[in-house]
């Protein structure tokens, strides 16, 4: 296992682990289903993060570029894992502390990341063309 996978894949496994564990094991809310169900929510999304970044590996950018076309793993179904599992993860914490104002942050977050996937999305059919067309039509969001 070299460095950059440790940093990359199980680095932030191991903090959202330990930040969910933190948020969940604490707080007044009662541990009723609605609390389990976040925490069944947060660690889905977390795995899902951390699923669809160790598989984009070193084609992982924070702005927008089209180094490879990485089509397998959880990009083999979905083309945006990671906006898709980190609205999940933050609906799970919502449950889980029970504060709705936190909701507010998806009123953000959603629109940001439907916006950076058309970003990408143009950025990759500029450089695959007709092999990033076809991935679309097998995968959603």
């Amino acid at each position: 296992m070299d460095r950059g996978t440790i940093l990359r894949v199980w680095l932030p496994l191991l903090a959202g682990l330990y930040a969910i564990y933190v948020t969940f094991a604490s707080g007044r809310v009662p541990h009723d289903a609605i609390r389990w169900l976040g925490l069944a929510l947060c660690l889905i999304g977390l795995s899902g993060v951390i699923a669809g970044r160790a598989n984009l590996g070193r084609s992982f950018s924070v702005m927008a570029k089209a180094t490879d076309l990485v089509t397998t793993g959880i990009y083999s179904r979905i083309r945006n894992p990671i906006y898709i599992s980190s609205v999940t993860l933050i609906i799970g914490l919502i449950l889980i502390v029970r504060r709705p104002v936190i909701a507010l942050v998806l009123v953000v977050i959603i629109p940001m990341q439907i916006i950076r996937a058309r970003r990408e999305a143009a950025v990759l059919e500029a450089k695959f063309g007709d092999a990033y067309r076809e991935y679309r039509k097998r995968t959603w969001f």
